[in-house]
């Protein structure tokens, strides 16, 4: 990986880091899936005005719009509205690397060396402990949505990886006209038309803030980054970076909302961390890392 394609990749986790604290302060302000909803309906306008529809199948675009939308972060929107912590969430999320990287051998024949296993059992390991948290960041029902999103979320990162996708940003803001309307049907499901009565009286400065923010760095740039690095780098590659996001998830949380702490959470994310450089330290990855941090030729 060149050294500035790391440092895309780093600033992008930052952001996303920032984002679960950001979803957490627009939850507070509106309902959970109206707010998800909002966020890719200006995410896709006036963008998809004036950006050509990629060379890509609708079947595609509505399928990773769909998964990515709702199944990523309406779930993961609601995770954090039914008492999951910012910083949880974002831990919770990266459950996905490991079954990117199970998705990446079945499917894509990426190889699954001894250092990556031992890395990702311990990271595994970190994670159950997460089931045992008490002191209120963890619930249930949060467990299960947050999964849900992890699961979602390595399905889009295999549809980037499979399909011939070379209009990035266009296959970006396209694919999110597919989000808004499920989104706002279910939230109608399930709260009834209350939300978007509160929504059109009592719209605050700090909810239209959330929404923003996630439409705009955190989905249209940081996705679009991400992705183009997905297609040039293997899942194997990718996936273990996004083990950065929780540090920046927790450091946001602790700041904003005052997370406690516990020596549960140290342990947990110790191991989440140490089996992230165990599959840095794996002989393909540490070719990656040098040319990373070597001056480009």
């Amino acid at each position: 990986m060149k050294s500035i394609h790391l440092l895309i990749a780093l600033a992008v986790v930052i952001v996303w880091g920032l984002n679960f604290s950001i979803i957490k302060l627009g939850v507070s302000e509106m309902e959970p899936l109206i707010l998800t909803g909002l966020r890719f309906l200006f995410a896709a306008i006036p963008a998809i005005l004036f950006i050509p529809r990629p060379k890509v199948a609708w079947s595609i675009l509505a399928t990773y719009g769909i998964l990515f939308g709702v199944g990523v972060w309406g779930m993961l929107t609601l995770s954090i509205h039914v008492g999951m912590s910012a910083g949880m969430a974002s831990l919770l999320l990266q459950s996905s690397v490991f079954i990117n990287v199970l998705l990446g051998t079945v499917f894509l024949r990426e190889s699954l060396s001894i250092a990556k296993i031992t890395g990702l059992l311990l990271s595994i390991i970190g994670l159950i402990l997460i089931f045992t948290i008490t002191d209120g960041s963890v619930t249930a029902l949060g467990m299960i949505l947050a999964l849900v999103a992890a699961v979602s979320l390595s399905l889009t990162t295999l549809i980037i990886k499979t399909k011939p996708i070379s209009e990035m940003f266009a296959f970006v803001v396209w694919s999110c006209i597919f989000a808004p309307l499920p989104l706002f049907l279910i939230s109608y499901l399930l709260q009834g038309s209350q939300g978007f009565i509160l929504l059109r009286q009592d719209i605050s400065f700090l909810g239209l803030f959330s929404v923003m923010f996630q439409a705009y760095p955190v989905t249209l740039l940081g996705y679009f980054l991400w992705n183009k690095l997905t297609v040039l780098y293997p899942m194997s590659t990718m996936a273990p970076l996004t083990l950065l996001v929780p540090i920046f998830g927790f450091l946001a949380s602790i700041l904003f909302y005052q997370e406690p702490i516990g020596l549960t959470k140290v342990i947990a994310f110790s191991l989440i961390i140490i089996g992230l450089f165990i599959n840095l330290a794996d002989k393909s990855l540490m070719t990656f890392f040098t040319k990373a941090i070597a001056p480009n030729q």
